[in-house]
């Protein structure tokens, strides 16, 4: 639909008829971002940014502004859950299998978990230097993730979840230190 029969339409049968031009345009703008929003997300991201920087507060499609925020976060949580989670489970591969894996096949060397253990530090890493505010998370995530990271384990190694510790007895620090793996000399 043409923006001039949008306008048109909006002036002659809004109920805001009477209200002055620049209530009506801030109404009319709202509309379209909503609209916007709908449709083409990059352009009302764009739009978004520039009334931003304009301080044009009062032009913001509010709703769904705070709908994107609060996805961000989300998102970026799980993440973190996700690649601790996977951090977590092959350290307690690594400490609680490895030993026994290492003594029955020569040639068992956990290259493997070495490498995903490796690959998801650099990736915690990464997403705690772009989104600092997740490390005031880390603890808690921890804590949260533990539980299935145990699960996963158990599962992938065939040992029972009693084998490992109820709770996680890794700290932040470790789990981020690239030269720490569990029972290592």
């Amino acid at each position: 639909m043409p923006v001039d029969l949008i306008v048109r339409g909006f002036e002659e049968h809004s109920p805001t008829a009477g209200i002055a031009k620049s209530d009506s345009q801030r109404l009319l703008t709202m509309t379209d971002l909503n609209t916007l929003y709908q449709t083409d997300y990059s352009a009302w991201a764009k739009r978004h940014i520039e009334l931003l920087r304009d301080r044009r507060f009062a032009e913001l499609d509010i709703d769904h502004l705070l709908e994107e925020l609060g996805d961000m976060s989300k998102s970026e949580r799980r993440e973190l859950a996700s690649r601790l989670l996977i951090l977590i489970a092959h350290l307690l591969k690594w400490e609680y299998q490895y030993p026994l894996l290492s003594e029955r096949w020569r040639e068992f060397d956990g290259r493997s978990w070495r490498n995903t253990i490796v690959e998801q530090r650099k990736q915690v890493s990464v997403l705690l230097r772009q989104a600092p505010g997740l490390k005031s998370t880390l603890g808690e995530t921890i804590s949260a993730v533990y539980p299935d990271a145990v699960d996963l384990a158990s599962k992938e190694t065939q040992l029972p979840p009693e084998t490992f510790p109820e709770q996680c007895a890794l700290t932040g620090a470790q789990l981020l230190d690239d030269d720490f793996f569990p029972n290592s000399a």
